[in-house]
């Protein structure tokens, strides 16, 4: 049983990291040191420390919240993050248009 939880969060992850900003910043950084090792250990640290603290607060936070409630939060809250990326699209080719 916690092997499939593990198997599967670590899926998750994986898929969610592919291309993201913080890959692109370790492809980055270790194009531009000879020091890839190093660009890998604190690159992992960083992601496995952020990653510590949302399953302690997600942890503590499921005591007293019931799990339709948290859902329901991390729904609502992409939901903000999508709409405001997607309006953002639109503000920053008007500004580009603007500065052509």
């Amino acid at each position: 049983m916690v092997l499939s939880l593990l198997l599967s969060t670590f899926l998750t992850i994986f898929i969610a990291e592919l291309g993201d900003k913080t890959q692109l910043a370790t492809l980055t950084i270790s194009g531009t040191s000879n020091k890839p090792l190093a660009v890998f250990l604190g690159s992992s640290s960083a992601l496995i420390i952020a990653s510590l603290l949302g399953a302690l607060t997600g942890g503590s936070m499921s005591s007293f919240l019931p799990e339709v409630v948290l859902k329901s939060i991390a729904a609502i809250t992409f939901f903000i993050i999508g709409i405001k990326l997607f309006i953002n699209s639109f503000t920053i080719d008007k500004e580009d248009k603007e500065n052509n």
